[in-house]
């Protein structure tokens, strides 16, 4: 069974842009390489708890368990020693990042407070793409009533466009709401 957003972005999204930036061959059309997931929080270095609910919620929004990210250095600023836990990660790919997307545009965003649509200006330069979800509810496997505590993450889609230009018209043409 292929994912609906990845049949789209075979039957629509492979012949619009192939037109409108002539590509001569198919293989040239910008695709998504994966979706990075990533939730930082500095209190999970004091409590385990807090690290636990965080890859709960996370692997319940992704439908992947996430990796445990290490500080590098110590930070005596930051009350922070080296390989302490300081966040949690996700790489998505294949089926798994096309149903992350297509929950992400078609349920979260729209589900979110007072959304106008995401900046059209957090691409990297090279046809990748940024955006920070500030709260995890808005995603419906997440029940309300067991949130014990509002955090947010980061989501970076990685495609292979050579541009911004051709990585924001990919993602706008897979259903990503840019603000005009």
């Amino acid at each position: 069974q292929v994912q609906r957003l990845k049949s789209q972005y075979l039957d629509k999204v492979v012949p619009a842009m192939m037109e409108e930036f002539s590509y001569t061959n198919t293989l040239q059309v910008p695709k998504l390489n994966k979706i990075v997931v990533n939730c930082g929080n500095g209190e999970g270095a004091q409590n385990a708890k807090i690290l636990e609910a965080m890859q709960k919620d996370l692997s319940l929004i992704t439908g992947q368990k996430p990796i445990v990210t290490r500080a590098k250095k110590a930070v005596a600023a930051f009350k922070l020693r080296k390989d302490v836990p300081v966040g949690i990660a996700v790489t998505l790919r294949g089926e798994v990042m096309y149903s992350f997307l297509d929950r992400l545009v078609n349920l979260a965003f729209p589900r979110t407070r007072d959304f106008q649509g995401v900046s059209p200006y957090s691409f990297d330069g090279k046809g990748n793409y940024n955006v920070g979800i500030s709260d995890q509810s808005v995603f419906p496997e997440i029940k309300f009533e067991s949130i014990d505590q509002q955090r947010g993450f980061d989501v970076a889609i990685c495609t292979s466009a050579n541009s911004d230009k051709e990585g924001q018209r990919l993602l706008s043409l897979l259903g990503m709401p840019f603000k005009d």
